[in-house]
């Protein structure tokens, strides 16, 4: 039951959800993330470390940067059923459907130029 609490928990904030929409459509770094959402950095790392503690989402070590992507292993059978189902999910949400239009013009090069 924990894996089931801990993943609805994971859930239960729109910003977490969000991350997750946009992961959808690709990996992503911290900042990026944080540019997307206009959220201050630790609560970015604060979001991306439940969900990961949820099974949700992984990361990955590219260069400078810290990828993160949704958890293709599938360890915790709620995590991975929510993930199956989650892009079907939320697609007529006009906040979730600006973000996702956002995305491509969101690029680390950029925002870490401007750093």
């Amino acid at each position: 039951m924990r894996a089931f609490i801990r993943v609805m928990k994971a859930l239960s904030d729109p910003g977490r959800v969000k991350i997750l929409k946009m992961l959808e459509h690709k990996s992503m770094c911290v900042c990026e993330i944080q540019s997307a959402l206009k959220l201050a950095q630790p609560t970015v790392s604060k979001h991306l470390k439940t969900l990961e503690d949820a099974g949700l989402v992984t990361c990955r070590k590219q260069g400078l940067w810290v990828n993160y992507h949704l958890n293709e292993t599938r360890e915790n059978p709620y995590a991975a059923a929510l993930l199956e189902n989650l892009g079907d999910w939320l697609g007529d949400d006009p906040e979730v459907r600006g973000l996702l239009e956002r995305l491509p013009h969101i690029r680390r090069e950029d925002i870490c130029r401007k750093s």
